[in-house]
């Protein structure tokens, strides 16, 4: 009874590699699925309509434009691809966060300026305010995680 031949070893193994349709995929299963799964326990139905549109809508965007960025450019400065995975990651949702945040205000006056297609009281368009950057920062943050830890030591 010895070792495995054909086990690797910790340091043999590949580093896994960043596949941006997959983030895509994932970013946009995540939160459709535990938001709709809370809106149907909890019975809102404005969290499950949210959970399939705005939610992860918004966080399938970000991924891809996110990932899409690091794959071209990667991380400019070259100081800062210096710096903790983590602290990488919380900057990056930070900027997508703000961003969407005027995106979000930005649509919620134009849907207040235009007639829009929701029935008067709807809680949907109130709800981008929050949603919208909060899924933008996840999906920045995660998206930003993962690719660093796909190309570390790559570079």
């Amino acid at each position: 009874m010895g070792t495995r031949r054909n086990a690797p070893n910790v340091e043999e193994r590949p580093p896994a590699r960043f596949v941006l349709w997959r983030e895509v995929l994932v970013a946009y299963a995540a939160p459709a699925l535990t938001a709709g799964a809370g809106g149907l326990a909890s019975g809102r139905q404005d969290l499950t309509v949210a959970a399939l549109t705005s939610i992860a809508g918004t966080s399938a965007l970000v991924a891809a434009l996110t990932g899409a960025r690091l794959r071209r450019a990667g991380i400019r400065p070259r100081r800062a691809a210096s710096l903790p995975k983590a602290v990488l990651a919380a900057g990056a949702g930070l900027m997508a966060a703000a961003v969407a945040a005027g995106a979000a205000h930005l649509a919620v006056w134009g849907l207040t300026v235009w007639p829009a297609p929701f029935p008067s009281g709807s809680p949907w368009p109130g709800r981008l305010r929050l949603d919208v950057p909060l899924s933008a920062a996840l999906a920045a943050a995660i998206t930003t995680w993962r690719w660093r830890g796909a190309t570390r030591g790559v570079r």
